[in-house]
């Protein structure tokens, strides 16, 4: 039990960085139903993004010089990848059927690794990212590495922009009303083409800063990085309630808590030691999936399709 407040702020870490991402996936599918798959190579790219503006920078260039360039140069490589998969990838597929946009989806992601590999041949093994130096920092008996510094400073600072965006810009209440009903909203004078660019740029940039946050934490990335996580961040939009960037949020935050909470306590019980390691930690993510589907398949804040309408 005198590791259980570590354990706790370990998983809140974990599920803000998951939260970063699932804001994308839930952001989109509200808007235009799109699973958009891509999105964990998304947050790859934005990776690198930083990783190149790093690379790039004069030798001994110090941290708090280099990281408000590292998370430009993300934003702006993984919303410009964001914005042209919707022109160019999706956008043409809006009206077939639903197969369709998803296995292009899958196609980019893969497309995705290929070119940041082609890119930075050396991606195949992990490449080290720049650290903070500093820390680590102690709270009683809680430890904070230096580099979730950022991510506890980025994360809500992050979500009370984007709840700003949603509630008091007329951008904001536009990508409300596509989200409701986009036909309407057309009718209504709404450009939601727009909106729907918006909504990917968005999702993008919070990604990327989800990215840095990453890189920072675990001092390497890697071209394979965004398979996994994305798969994570979309099971904690599925947990918030898919559509809710709120609940988006939320669903990382169980999900990283559940997780690490998984890892950290099944290793004691008798019988179980070879399922607590940490090769299993990723099992963990979608037993948590399955049972709030059986309990409450909506998600934690969704809506009941008749609710809805």
């Amino acid at each position: 039990m005198h590791e259980l407040p570590q354990q706790l702020v370990n998983g809140l870490l974990l599920g803000s960085m998951y939260g970063l991402v699932a804001i994308g996936y839930t952001m989109v599918y509200g808007i235009v139903q799109l699973i958009n798959f891509a999105h964990g190579e998304i947050f790859m790219t934005g990776g690198f993004g930083a990783l190149t503006v790093w690379l790039i920078l004069p030798t001994g260039t110090t941290m708090w010089i280099a990281l408000p360039l590292m998370i430009i140069g993300a934003i702006v490589i993984a919303t410009t990848i964001a914005v042209g998969a919707e022109r160019f990838a999706y956008r043409p597929l809006r009206t077939a059927p639903r197969l369709a946009p998803l296995i292009t989806a899958i196609g980019l992601s893969l497309a995705l690794q290929q070119a940041v590999w082609a890119w930075y041949p050396e991606a195949k093994s992990s490449r080290t990212f720049p650290e903070i130096s500093g820390g680590p920092f102690h709270l009683g008996s809680v430890t904070i590495q230096t580099g979730d510094i950022f991510l506890l400073v980025a994360a809500p600072i992050c979500m009370g922009i984007l709840a700003y965006f949603v509630a008091k810009t007329r951008t904001g209440r536009g990508m409300q009303a596509t989200a409701q009903d986009p036909d309407t909203a057309k009718l209504m004078g709404i450009n939601t083409d727009r909106i729907i660019v918006v909504a990917f740029a968005l999702g993008a940039a919070f990604a990327a800063v989800g990215a840095v946050a990453y890189g920072l934490k675990y001092g390497e990335i890697n071209f394979r990085m965004g398979f996994i996580l994305g798969l994570k961040a979309f099971t904690a939009a599925v947990l918030g309630g898919i559509g809710n960037i709120y609940g988006a949020m939320l669903g990382g935050l169980a999900l990283g808590i559940a997780e690490t909470m998984a890892t950290a306590y099944i290793s004691d019980i008798p019988g179980m030691q070879q399922l607590g390691g940490q090769s299993w930690a990723d099992v963990w993510a979608f037993v948590l999936l399955i049972v709030v589907l059986l309990v409450r398949p909506q998600g934690l804040l969704g809506e009941r399709v008749a609710d809805r309408a």
